[in-house]
């Protein structure tokens, strides 16, 4: 049995996708392979593999004692995607930044979740032998379709009308997420309903903050924002929507995409190039608002596309399924030990 050390402290800040992308993997490895991993969660001690989801300091410091195994690290971002979400002066973001990629470097192995970052690390000085592509997943015990009646409930219980097209967006409110977009398109379709589910996670460090609260706070009649919601309760806002968007300017890969896949509904995302390596076909791309805003009006008034957009979201639910991924990984933790044990040797 191999024994693994998770290391994260992504789950003591609501409303990550770095959070819910832990949660999914620790689920998934313990109930697929309980008799062959050994899964210990934030606690020091000697191990086949130290597997480290978060960049904090203590974790760093952790890299250097004795007996940690194979070292992984999983990238979940780079310093261009933290542009846009945090509002730091330009010295903290040089010291920042620096960490980050010192971090990857003291790490034997690197995961990516999508595969156009392996370019980026490189230049970054890291060996392209060191890094691996491993995609994200999500439950679909905890994210899938209901049934039309249960639908047409769960909009009374949230108070959405059961005429109305309803377009949901989830992530942090933030400017690299372009929720202002999402606010611009609810106040140019006035008969939709627009709901975004998350909230500032890092709060007044938030970039655009003040803005963003301003409208958070008063927000057009037909925009809502539930703020950040409890995971077990983000099934049901999934499915009392007719359409998904993420009009986010910078990602890797999303887990919200994903949870939408699952639910059968129709995606929408800005058209972006790290897309095309990851969901390439299962989405709807869009370049920019007013484009966004053409094809709501042309989805909302055509069911037929709209049917053949949830088709194709199924498909993408499909490819990313758990069990897919949970051989990937247990393949990629028996290989990583195996070649550290055929060096040993040698």
């Amino acid at each position: 049995m191999l024994k693994i050390h998770m290391y994260s402290s992504a789950l003591s800040v609501k409303g990550q996708g770095v959070g819910s992308a832990y949660a999914e993997l620790i689920k998934l490895l313990k109930e697929y392979y309980p008799d062959k991993l050994e899964i210990v969660i934030n606690k020091l001690g000697k191990a086949d593999i130290s597997h480290y989801h978060t960049i904090d300091p203590l974790f760093y410091l952790e890299t250097f004692l004795p007996g940690r195994g194979v070292k992984v690290g999983y990238v979940h971002f780079i310093p261009e995607t933290i542009e846009g979400s945090l509002d730091l002066p330009n010295f903290v973001k040089k010291i920042f930044y620096k960490y980050i990629i010192s971090f990857y470097k003291r790490m034997d192995q690197i995961v990516v979740v999508n595969p156009v970052f392996k370019e980026k690390l490189v230049k970054y000085g890291i060996s392209a032998n060191k890094i691996t592509y491993i995609p994200n997943f999500v439950s679909k015990k905890e994210f899938f379709p209901k049934t039309l009646d249960q639908k047409k409930k769960i909009r009374e219980k949230l108070g959405i009308p059961n005429d109305k097209f309803v377009v949901i967006g989830v992530g942090q409110v933030q400017e690299r997420k372009g929720v202002p977009d999402f606010i611009e398109l609810a106040q140019r379709h006035p008969e939709m309903e627009f709901i975004w589910v998350g909230g500032f996670s890092f709060g007044k460090m938030t970039d655009g903050y003040s803005k963003l609260r301003e409208v958070v706070d008063n927000p057009p009649e037909n925009l809502k924002f539930p703020g950040i919601l409890e995971r077990s309760e983000m099934n049901d806002y999934y499915n009392a929507a007719d359409l998904f968007l993420l009009p986010s300017f910078n990602e890797l890969f999303p887990m919200s995409v994903l949870e939408a896949f699952n639910v059968g509904l129709p995606v929408m995302l800005r058209e972006l190039d790290l897309y095309h390596a990851i969901i390439d076909g299962f989405y709807e791309g869009a370049k920019d608002v007013d484009q966004m805003d053409d094809m709501l009006s042309n989805l909302s008034e055509n069911p037929d596309q709209l049917e053949q957009l949830k088709q194709r979201a199924l498909k993408g639910a499909n490819y990313y399924s758990e069990e897919r991924l949970a051989n990937i990984w247990l393949d990629y933790y028996t290989n990583l030990v195996k070649d550290r044990n055929n060096v040993s040797k040698k």
